[in-house]
């Protein structure tokens, strides 16, 4: 809230492990997302839906592990609050208790603002979704833009004021146009982030394997790609695989060598030489 108020851009990005949580946090990150597209970046589904409470349970505390200082959002995985208020409540208290998140992520307009409140009033803070939500893509039509036209733009707006109403402390807009992020970023009180949503807003918000070029499936229109770590990785297997192959892996540099005698070693080995008896 004080650096909406402030002026000051929030920038994030997700996070599913250990060493990636701890780089981000020694940059400097400001929030770490570890979404359910870990389904998709990590787990190599072709979509979020297959995620379980236990896999985000799990990376989230690898994620705690490696940044402890850092502001962690959890995301809700798909049926871990759409079914009721008291399944959200407590899928939400679940990340709190085993995880230590600081906040809790899920996906929907007005028809999951029950959810928002129900775990609001639980004590936890809530982080609203809108705009295109992967675990809804099929209704959407995919993974596709929205709000490019006046009807699915108003409706967007609905949502995101009753987001807000619900209690929700944040909100992220995914893939809508940047006049309808400046516009909710306006209206609301609470911080409004944007992933592929443009500006003017509170912050940015990117996917690891997008950023980093690590998921090399598709790469959304959004994306800006500041290394291409896949290119280093493969380059560095078949270098390692030919280092094998040829012999040149591993040297001398690379060994442990024996602490007694070379004669004593010798003795030792002919104890077991059956061969010879």
């Amino acid at each position: 809230m004080k650096m909406k108020k402030d002026g000051e851009q929030a920038a994030w990005i997700t996070a599913y492990d250990y060493p990636t949580a701890s780089f981000a946090e020694q940059a400097g990150m400001d929030l770490i997302l570890v979404g359910d597209s870990l389904g998709m970046v990590v787990l190599g589904y072709e979509s979020t839906i297959p995620v379980t409470m236990a896999d985000c349970i799990s990376h989230c505390q690898a994620v705690r592990r490696g940044a402890p200082n850092t502001w962690i959002v959890g995301d809700m995985p798909f049926l871990s609050y759409q079914i009721s208020d008291q399944d959200a409540v407590g899928n939400a208290g679940r990340f709190h208790k085993e995880a230590s998140v600081d906040c809790i992520k899920l996906e929907g307009g007005r028809r999951v603002c029950s959810k928002i409140k129900a775990i609001t009033d639980a004590g936890m803070l809530v982080m609203g979704h809108i705009g295109l939500t992967p675990q809804s893509s099929g209704q959407l039509g995919g993974f596709k833009a929205q709000g490019r036209d006046v009807k699915s733009a108003k409706d967007l707006i609905i949502d995101a004021i009753a987001i807000q109403e619900a209690g929700a402390y944040a909100l992220l807009l995914e893939a809508v146009p940047p006049e309808l992020t400046g516009f909710i970023a306006q209206k609301l009180k609470i911080p409004v982030y944007s992933i592929g949503a443009g500006q003017p807003c509170d912050g940015q918000l990117l996917i690891c394997g997008d950023m980093l070029g690590m998921f090399e499936t598709f790469t959304p229109k959004f994306v800006k790609k500041y290394a291409n770590i896949a290119e280093i990785e493969v380059n560095a297997f078949k270098q390692y695989i030919n280092d094998v192959k040829s012999g040149q892996f591993p040297t001398d540099e690379h060994v442990y060598h024996i602490l007694d005698g070379k004669e004593e070693f010798e003795n030792l080995f002919k104890e077991f030489d059956f061969s010879s008896r």
